[in-house]
């Protein structure tokens, strides 16, 4: 049976856990796999509870962080090599960058076979300068052509890594969209949505428009803070409310952004029942966010395939989000949502106005969006593709060592 080490950049909430915990145990018994990767930032709620719900587990690199540093970047390469020598793999594969650079360096030193890194996201636009950035495009140019093939998990992805920044050759690059188990969304009840109205004091005239992930600067709050003064103002009534889900480093900002608004505010600290806008910090059972949202929306400068759009679409909540990354892939402009400019709040405020006053759009484009996530983002489907990339970068191997 052929070894898989799979690394992530660490163990936090967000789409990497998932597709590495999935991997992890649905990939036997066709083949056995290891998992490693970093601790959670303090930030960051941690994803273990997720590889517990599999039966996976995880073993965690403390010294792994998202933050540069020499010292503990080289002892981690140290571990990982340690590591790939006891456990001989055939497969080593990594997930996003950190985890990327020092495992596929790691794997690529000790001769691993066959090497495979999947980019959940990018930096090369919105993170950093333009020389740090540049200097990221040469380490993972240099990275790409050490590894055997790199999946990207949309078509969007791939020409932004193929063509525009010119990271991965085209061959090397395969398709291979995320995949979940969806149903707990798929079955959510009303009983689910009066109870988390009630708990935030959301009135069921009230609509409840939610954005759902790590409060990070490319993520843009900022622009969800704004356009939320705009909706308000427009519409001269109590009739919406916000609400941000997730914790993260930008959190004192977006506060203070709140109040220069003159936005009332809730947190869990501080509950306000009419806040203009509501901080929840995490919520692990997120499907209980969606049974009580009616509108899902994203102001990301920089995406891969956001998680938040995929279940928001699954529990039949219509979407408005710039146009970044994969998302097009997801989304079509005014079927199962609704693709903005990045930073064009007019035009966000405007598409998010017209679901707000809209049952039946709302009704009509949320329908449509989980119809369109039943099969494309199916666990299942993930795996049955990764087992057939693997079995044909091995066999290959295989022909490539005998003709040596």
């Amino acid at each position: 049976m052929p070894r898989v080490l799979r690394i992530i950049n660490r163990f936090n909430l967000g789409g990497p856990t998932y597709n590495a915990g999935y991997l992890t145990k649905y990939l036997s018994p066709e083949f056995e796999t290891k998992l490693i990767g970093g601790p959670n930032e303090e930030s960051e709620a941690d994803s273990l509870f997720i590889l517990d719900s599999l039966g996976v587990e995880g073993e965690i690199l403390p010294r792994m962080r998202r933050s540069i540093n020499p010292l503990n970047d080289f002892l981690t390469l140290l571990e990982i090599i340690r590591i790939i020598r006891n456990y001989k793999p055939q497969i080593v594969h990594t997930h996003a960058s950190k985890a990327g650079t020092l495992g596929r360096l790691a794997a690529w030193l000790c001769g691993v076979p066959v090497i495979v890194h999947t980019f959940h996201g990018h930096v090369f636009h919105s993170y950093f300068s333009s020389l740090k950035t540049n200097i990221f495009k040469q380490i993972e140019q240099f990275l790409a052509r050490r590894s055997h093939a790199i999946i990207v998990i949309s078509h969007g992805q791939k020409k932004e890594l193929c063509e525009i920044h010119k990271i991965v050759p085209e061959h090397k690059a395969h398709v291979i969209p995320l995949g979940f188990d969806l149903s707990r969304f798929y079955h959510i009840s009303e009983e689910q949505r009066k109870t988390f109205r009630s708990h935030y004091h959301i009135a069921e005239n009230e609509v409840l428009i939610v954005i759902v992930g790590r409060l990070a600067p490319v993520k843009n709050h900022n622009m969800f803070l704004r356009v939320a003064k705009l909706v308000k103002e427009e519409l001269h009534s109590s009739i919406c409310r916000f609400m941000i889900v997730g914790d993260g480093e930008t959190r004192k900002e977006c506060l203070s952004k709140t109040a220069k608004l003159n936005l009332l505010v809730s947190t869990p600290e501080n509950p306000n029942r009419r806040a203009d806008v509501i901080f929840t910090s995490w919520i692990r059972e997120v499907e209980n966010v969606y049974a009580g949202a009616d509108i899902s929306v994203l102001t990301s400068f920089n995406e891969g395939t956001p998680v938040s759009i995929i279940e928001s679409l699954a529990s039949g909540v219509p979407v408005v989000t710039t146009n970044v990354g994969g998302i097009s892939d997801i989304i079509t402009n005014g079927h199962e949502g609704f693709l903005t400019e990045v930073d064009n709040d007019r035009e966000f405020a405007d598409k998010l106005i017209e679901l707000i006053q809209s049952p039946e759009k709302r009704r009509a484009m949320g329908q449509a969006g989980r119809k369109s996530v039943e099969t494309r983002f199916d666990f299942r489907r993930l795996v049955t593709d990764v087992i057939n990339l693997y079995t044909n970068l091995l066999e290959t191997s295989v022909k490539n060592s005998q003709t040596r």
